[in-house]
């Protein structure tokens, strides 16, 4: 476990059996923190000072009893055997859109990449029994996305959250998953081998404890925090009462933008993203309709990310031929030559195709479209009418 992220084995182990008290939801929890200022406090005070606090009198006896620290110290092995991580609501890895909501979780049970939980988010949900156009849509649509700099949070399902977690891996980019169970389960058992793959390159996320079963009624809770994490949800094909419409419900109270994207009216999988086109949602052809509706600093921090990806500076200056690390010589020539073409380009001047091709003779016309595309998918430059480029900044 990074130093970083680390709290002492006592503390952790207050968090643990804070959140193992039966009746003890995470408004209730948010309550005590609130009062008691740390977890340790709350297990100091007596039963009528909890009840103080809106609990009922028997969950106030539960917590003063300590009776779930026997529990806890076995969730502690538990986290050390499955190289897990638990991250508070008071810890500043904590993401901070998901702090924002109604209902937050008091901790996340995390395995993998934790730096991603300070990234942009975007949710992407949708049936378990996609149809060809749905699963090749999300497929086309996450993967420009994910090469957009933005991390894909799914839920791990089968359907359209496999398709979006896969899509994700094979551009390269990040991808959360977020169970209905602890993370040290799997579910559906299907996903074995993706779930090792996410926890190796991207995140997987709880709020239940380890080793919680996958109940049914676990999912609706889960539903909150793929939405709660996200700057917005995306909805690929789904039913009018499916989950990814909950999710989209979700997103809605949650204040967080909501995508849809269309489909056959003749087919039923695709009623749920009409209905939320007809009430307002976002349609979604490519992925420049999700990015354009991000808010600036969201667009921004995707920007520097793209920018650290291709070797650029934060304001965008490609280094000087001294500046450029030993390491340099092997980046790849696709990489080199998106630096020559951003460093072609202006920021308020729109340069047309046709002249920036001859300013790269030595270049194929196909390889600066290609790189044209990897530099808008990162944010960095924009396609103007008739065929003219421009640098964001």
């Amino acid at each position: 476990m990074p130093d970083s992220l680390s709290i002492s084995a006592e503390e952790e182990l207050h968090w643990l059996a804070l959140i193992l008290v039966p009746g003890l939801g995470p408004r209730k929890a948010g309550a005590l923190l609130a009062k008691f200022r740390s977890v340790e406090s709350i297990f100091r005070a007596n039963p009528d000072e909890l009840e103080d606090c809106g609990l009922s009198a028997s969950v106030a006896r539960t917590v003063a009893s300590g009776c779930t620290f026997d529990e806890a110290a076995q969730q502690q092995e538990l986290l050390r055997r499955h190289d897990t991580t638990l991250i508070t609501w008071r810890h500043p890895l904590y993401p901070s859109r998901l702090r924002e909501i109604y209902d937050p979780p008091a901790v996340l049970f995390v395995r993998g990449h934790t730096e991603l939980l300070s990234t942009v988010m975007l949710g992407v949900v949708g049936t378990r029994r996609p149809t060809a156009y749905g699963s090749a849509a999300t497929t086309r649509l996450v993967t420009d996305l994910a090469n957009a700099q933005l991390t894909i949070v799914s839920g791990m399902a089968r359907g359209i959250d496999t398709a979006a977690h896969r899509a994700a891996l094979d551009a390269g980019g990040n991808t959360i998953a977020v169970f209905g169970c602890g993370v040290d389960l799997v579910y559906p058992a299907e996903n074995r081998k993706l779930a090792i793959e996410i926890a190796e390159k991207g995140l997987l996320l709880s709020e239940f404890s380890m080793s919680t079963q996958p109940f049914p009624q676990n999912f609706p809770v889960r539903n909150r925090i793929v939405s709660g994490l996200s700057a917005g949800i995306l909805v690929v094909e789904g039913a009018q009462y499916s989950g990814s419409g909950i999710t989209a419900r979700l997103a809605m109270d949650q204040q967080r933008e909501v995508f849809a994207v269309p489909g056959n009216i003749t087919n039923k999988m695709s009623w749920g993203p009409n209905l939320l086109i007809k009430q307002g949602a976002k349609l979604v052809q490519e992925w420049n309709d999700v990015v354009a509706e991000l808010n600036p600093d969201d667009r921004r921090q995707l920007v520097i990310a793209g920018q650290k990806q291709l070797g650029l500076e934060s304001n965008g200056r490609l280094p000087a031929s001294d500046e450029v690390p030993a390491s340099e010589d092997a980046a790849s020539p696709q990489a080199k030559l998106s630096k020559e073409v951003l460093a072609a380009l202006k920021v308020d001047q729109p340069i047309h195709l046709d002249l920036l091709m001859e300013s790269l003779l030595q270049v194929s016309s196909s390889e600066v479209i290609g790189a044209l595309f990897e530099l808008e998918i990162g944010g960095l430059i924009k396609q103007l009418p008739g065929k003219n480029f421009v640098r964001v900044w």
